[in-house]
């Protein structure tokens, strides 16, 4: 059966973690059945990883503050976490379904295709993120 996604439902959990007025940092979008639906959601960034198990596939929209001495910036991330415990084709097929997610999900400085949970560490990904966001005025710190 095709995955189908509940556009409305997630748009409104993307929103939530997008809004500068609400203390969401993330959401999850999950299966349910065939069809991908929002998930969980929270501020702590740990939570989200805790929902990242090795049985399952997810697609996380992350909130991260980063910048340097000079500004601060919000970025956002796309995470789509894979377990080491998914079937091959399930593997296979979750990349079709994040472009159903990405109809949805439109704004994000990177996107990451993870199934490591040493990938999923809060420093990592805000560092990669650093690097996407273009000049670095704590160069002359490092």
């Amino acid at each position: 059966m095709a995955t189908k996604i509940d556009k409305e439902a997630c748009r409104e959990a993307y929103n939530l973690v997008r809004d500068d007025g609400t203390n969401i940092n993330w959401v999850t979008f999950k299966y349910d059945g065939s069809t991908i639906v929002p998930g969980d959601q929270g501020t702590d960034y740990e939570e989200f990883t805790r929902e990242c198990k090795d049985d399952i596939r997810l697609f996380g929209f992350v909130r991260f503050t980063t910048g340097d001495a000079m500004s601060k910036r919000v970025k956002f991330a796309l995470i789509t976490w894979i377990g080491e415990s998914v079937s091959g084709l399930q593997r296979a097929k979750t990349g079709t379904d994040k472009t159903l997610v990405k109809e949805v999900v439109q704004n994000f400085a990177k996107e990451f295709v993870i199934s490591d949970h040493k990938e999923l560490e809060e420093e990592y990904i805000k560092n990669e993120l650093k690097k996407a966001g273009g000049a670095n005025y704590d160069a002359q710190n490092e």
